[in-house]
């Protein structure tokens, strides 16, 4: 060992330098750098420690609906089978429950829910498009024997299409649409009131157009004629609002619906929300709050694989349609397919084949068929049939 002035090389205030103090400067610049690179590490042990924490919370959100998987399970022999890889099946339920912590001043809970709301959404195998189609409430079609909430079995019924959840819950409501469209349902999401106020104000509102002025004391909702910022709790209103509204009609409302899910779609891509951490959050954290789904999707892996196929679609292949229906033979305010129409659609939902929608068909055309029929695709052989319904491009104040 070198022995320098006496002292221990290292130990000594001049030891491997000069008397004036610079290997002193040395061994603090060493200190300050391990200080600074010990604090680097902290506040990056700290950002993933809140990122999980953030991430356990959104992923804790979630409620998986095991008792429905169960009972599907049960039925697996009578489901269809998936005939696309790839394509995805998605069941929506628009659940107008009042129990919840939010939901109780939209009437009186009791014990039962129903689906104000429901929307098969189809996922093209290559994610090149997303046709979602809205299922009426009133609707008259064959319920399975369903299980209810306390384990006790309905007896099969032909009937409004809102008893199947309000009876047998998604379950029942995943069974009944698979025996109407011959589609398998890969996965469903049931959506609350508050769940859905709570996204529509975690963007910052949504903007809508309005042709006239409405004022619903039910709905509580008072607004102007022309472009309007809907809070959550105007949207939920304007979204759930019938009597006061157009012709009154379900077909109506759903259309509303549907203009109102594109308008949110285009907020949501067109605002940075995906891609900025601050607001993306607080979305995230109102929809997985108010999401109960089929354990496949009841994690924020589960959602992301699916969504993440859904980024790159464009809005013009977004499409939104209602089942072709017309008013049952023997109730005018119940609902029944037309077909063959309704089972076109179906039929090339579940072959992943593509469907073109229209606002309005041309002169001649009925609704699922192609030009064919006026003679200009004459001589194509897989004519692509057209559907009255609208996509997420178009502009709701055009």
């Amino acid at each position: 060992m070198d022995d320098v002035g006496g002292k221990v090389r290292g130990l000594g205030p001049g030891a491997g330098g000069s008397p004036t103090g610079v290997g002193l400067g040395r061994l603090r610049r060493r200190r300050w750098v391990r200080w600074v690179a010990g604090g680097a590490v902290l506040v990056v042990v700290g950002a993933l420690g809140v990122g999980w924490a953030a991430y356990r919370k959104l992923d804790g959100n979630i409620t998986s609906d095991r008792a429905a998987a169960d009972e599907l399970a049960r039925f697996e022999g009578e489901r269809p089978t998936a005939l696309v890889r790839d394509a995805q099946n998605i069941l929506v339920i628009g659940s107008d429950s009042r129990s919840g912590d939010d939901n109780g001043k939209y009437g009186r809970d009791s014990g039962t829910e129903r689906s104000d709301t429901t929307i098969l959404l189809h996922l093209a195998a290559n994610r090149r498009s997303a046709t979602a189609v809205s299922l009426p409430r009133d609707l008259m079609v064959d319920v399975p024997s369903c299980r209810r909430a306390d384990g006790s079995r309905t007896e099969p019924v032909f009937t409004m299409f809102n008893y199947a959840f309000q009876s047998g819950g998604s379950a029942c409501t995943i069974r009944t649409v698979e025996r109407m469209t011959d589609i398998r349902i890969d996965h469903h999401v049931v959506v609350d009131f508050s769940g859905f106020k709570e996204m529509v104000d975690a963007v910052d509102g949504v903007e809508v157009c309005l042709t006239e002025p409405i004022h619903d004391k039910q709905a509580k909702l008072r607004l102007p004629a022309g472009k309007v910022k809907l809070n959550g709790e105007q949207a939920l209103g304007y979204v759930r609002a019938r009597k006061s509204l157009g012709d009154g009609s379900d077909t109506e409302r759903m259309d509303r619906q549907q203009r109102f899910l594109a308008a949110l779609a285009t907020k949501v891509r067109g605002n940075d929300v995906l891609l900025n951490p601050v607001k993306l959050y607080p979305v995230l954290d109102a929809a997985t709050s108010s999401l109960t789904t089929d354990p496949g999707l009841a994690s924020l892996r589960g959602l992301y694989d699916l969504v993440r196929g859904m980024r790159t679609i464009p809005m013009e292949k977004v499409q939104f349609l209602t089942v072709p229906r017309k008013s049952y033979a023997h109730n005018a305010n119940r609902d029944e397919l037309v077909e063959p129409a309704a089972r076109k659609l179906f039929a090339r939902l579940r072959s992943d084949a593509p469907v073109a929608v229209a606002r309005e068909l041309p002169e001649g055309m009925r609704e699922g068929h192609s030009e064919e029929l006026s003679g200009g695709l004459s001589n194509a052989p897989d004519p692509m049939p057209t559907f009255r319904g609208s996509t997420a491009a178009e502009e709701a104040c055009g």
